[in-house]
């Protein structure tokens, strides 16, 4: 079930900045702690970050849910870009096909409990991630 949800648009470091601060937004109105929404905010900024850099641009959809008991946080962020060939390789710590630390999308499967990317050379990237209330 979703209770609230909210679109942005990223093809620039100003958007980045604006689907972090929306997602942490709506992180605390489901009810976060502050260190909850720092790496909420992380992670999207992370992730939003390599779609503008790989891709161009694309979309981050966040939707505050819940699942039964659980209420949470869920993050989708989706490009068209020239996606990832080897999604296996880009999940290790330290590798980049462009000149950054390799940490962006490994580091937000960390801060996140759920953690998928669905990608495809010349298809696009899909990473959906959710942070759930504990």
């Amino acid at each position: 079930m979703t209770d609230d949800a909210t679109m942005v648009s990223v093809s620039n470091d100003i958007d980045v900045v604006t689907a972090r601060r929306t997602g942490r937004e709506l992180a605390a109105r489901v009810g976060f702690t502050s260190r909850d929404l720092v790496l909420i905010a992380t992670a999207i900024s992370e992730i939003a970050r390599n779609t503008v850099r790989y891709a161009g641009h694309g979309q981050v959809t966040m939707t505050a849910v819940t699942n039964g008991r659980r209420r949470g946080i869920t993050v989708v962020v989706r490009d068209a870009g020239p996606g990832i060939e080897d999604i296996e390789q880009a999940m290790r710590d330290g590798f980049s096909t462009g000149k950054s630390l390799g940490l962006g999308l490994p580091g937000a499967r960390r801060l996140m409990d759920d953690f998928e990317v669905v990608s495809a050379a010349g298809q696009g990237t899909t990473v959906t991630m959710s942070k759930w209330l504990r």
